[in-house]
């Protein structure tokens, strides 16, 4: 499938033909606030393997289910006070709950890799959330690229992921946040821990939820916990400030680069522009890329974190 046969416009016309595909059993890669997601019905056995097969992703990863509402999220998760809590507060947006699976939830096995607790999140790009209530369907969407490459901020980067077997693509442009959702599990006993950084700081959950528990092993709960993942394909260097020659440098502040995440030092802007740069330096004729060194606070430990499994 070429480039323009897989684009669709998000105009009414448009709208319906992706829900269509994904009522169908079908896969549609859809723009969030986060990265664009490969979305298939997650109650459907078939269309959730769709997904591994197209990703090649381990099928020990479970994937994230996003939902047109909370009425919807609690048929699939029991929730208590302190969930109902999270949701009120950060739903729609870039918080993705790992939570108990309601018994009878219709989910397809794979979507939880076999685990008793689910992934979700409502999330607030017009345009999925159009598409999650066109369909009336829990939607699996993991980012829309092939498992350990770099996560889609364009549709450009889906269909470059994918080639040939490249999905039908909504173009949304680019996605506002650039990095994928925060990942929060909460524990029976009311504590909480954060299993994936992301636009959601650390310091805002503990504003709502207190202190963060202590970690009980290194599970995997949920997308993004394997150690090597968002790879480009090229060797990475962290934290560097003069870079070898054949090098694509990716700098930050007043260290210019090939490119540069934000002149400005802006953590927010840097995140937005971190796997485009990627992109960038994977599509290069250099051999390596390296990147300027990030700050280690706010959105800067989620970029930190995306960038040490992409050297991994």
């Amino acid at each position: 499938m070429s480039g323009k046969q897989a684009l669709i416009a998000p105009d009414d016309e448009g709208m319906a033909k992706a829900a269509q595909i994904l009522r169908a059993g079908g896969l549609v890669a859809m723009p969030t606030e986060t990265v664009y997601g490969l979305a298939a019905r997650a109650d459907s056995a078939d269309a959730v393997a769709q997904i591994y097969r197209t990703k090649g992703r381990p099928d020990f990863n479970p994937l994230i289910v996003h939902v047109s509402s909370l009425d919807m999220a609690r048929k699939l998760a029991v929730f208590d006070a302190v969930a109902e809590k999270l949701a009120a507060r950060f739903w729609p947006g870039p918080l993705t709950l790992v939570l108990p699976l309601r018994e009878g939830a219709g989910i397809a096995p794979a979507v939880t890799a076999g685990l008793g607790t689910i992934a979700l999140r409502q999330p607030g790009h017009p345009i999925a959330a159009r598409l999650l209530a066109e369909t009336g369907l829990p939607l699996a969407a993991p980012s829309a690229n092939r498992s350990n490459a770099v996560s889609p901020t364009r549709p450009e980067h889906v269909l470059e992921s994918f080639g040939m077997d490249a999905p039908s693509v909504i173009d949304g442009g680019a996605c506002e946040a650039g990095l994928e959702s925060t990942i929060v599990a909460l524990d029976p006993q009311g504590g909480w821990r954060l299993l994936r950084p992301g636009p959601i700081a650390a310091e805002e959950l503990a504003e709502v939820l207190g202190p963060e528990a202590k970690s009980r092993g290194a599970t995997i709960q949920a997308p993004g916990q394997l150690a090597k993942h968002y790879s480009p394909g090229k060797p990475v260097a962290l934290g560097v400030t003069s870079p070898e020659a054949d090098t694509f440098m990716i700098g930050f502040g007043e260290i210019v680069g090939d490119v540069n995440l934000s002149p400005g030092g802006d953590l927010a802007e840097a995140a937005s522009r971190l796997y485009a740069a990627l992109h960038e330096g994977a599509a290069s004729d250099k051999a390596r890329i390296a990147v300027a060194p990030i700050p280690q606070h706010g959105m800067g430990r989620a970029i930190n974190d995306r960038l040490q499994r992409a050297a991994a």
